[in-house]
């Protein structure tokens, strides 16, 4: 299963895209944790350094509908601005959306379709009388791109494969950043209220938990103790 997700400061201020790249760790922390891979196919960074504005991700995994359940929706930190000290206001949301009907393109080098030509403009006789240049076109999208750096046809095909590649994923890019648009025109703000999860403190880490035993030995040796006083 796949799903694609944003999570998004929408038009809050600075320190709600500081927020966003923190839950970002934080999600794909317990993605880890949840055997679900995940892959960052857009960010858009902050106006400082260390925020983003928005992530997009690309999940995959068996129970992301189970894992999505306690993320999707507004996401709350409270504490103190990091960047305006003085700034009163104490509760900072972004919000984490699914976004929907958007087919990942798949790029496989048999979907390609090569044509050979000569190369054109000056370079040599062997410009004119070989060909060494190469057309890729990529049959399920209709892109299509023209190598003719090289002398050789087999690094002109590298190449080609290559541009090809970044012009694909642009195409990509392209759709998702329209769906986000869409998205984001329902999501004019980020909803308030009713966080689906809450953090608190700058290192967004989980509540410690004590791994050793000793609290639990000795209370069993106190017990232990009163147990012996008691068959005195």
């Amino acid at each position: 299963m796949e799903k694609i997700i944003q999570i998004t400061s929408g038009r809050g201020p600075l320190e709600c895209q500081w927020v966003v790249a923190k839950v970002l760790k934080a999600f794909l922390d317990e993605a880890k944790q949840n055997t679900i891979d995940y892959e960052i196919i857009h960010r858009e960074n902050g106006d400082e350094n260390l925020t983003l504005k928005s992530a997009t991700l690309l999940l995959k995994g068996k129970n992301i509908p189970e894992f999505l359940t306690s993320w999707l929706g507004s996401i709350c930190w409270t504490g103190k601005s990091t960047f305006r000290k003085l700034h009163k206001r104490s509760n900072w949301f972004i919000g984490i959306f699914e976004i929907e009907d958007v087919e990942k393109i798949h790029f496989h080098e048999k979907d390609i379709q090569f044509q050979t030509t000569r190369s054109q403009g000056s370079g040599g006789q062997n410009v004119n009388k070989v060909n060494t240049a190469v057309r890729a076109t990529h049959i399920p999208t209709g892109e299509s791109v023209f190598a003719q750096d090289s002398r050789s046809q087999l690094d002109n095909k590298k190449l080609a494969v290559a541009r090809l590649h970044e012009k694909v994923t642009g195409l990509y890019i392209r759709q998702l950043e329209k769906r986000m648009q869409e998205t984001w025109n329902n999501h004019l703000q980020v909803q308030r209220g009713n966080p689906v999860r809450t953090f608190s403190g700058t290192d967004f880490k989980k509540n410690f938990q004590e791994k050793s035993f000793k609290k639990q030995r000795n209370m069993l040796k106190s017990e232990l103790k009163n147990y012996k006083n008691d068959l005195n």
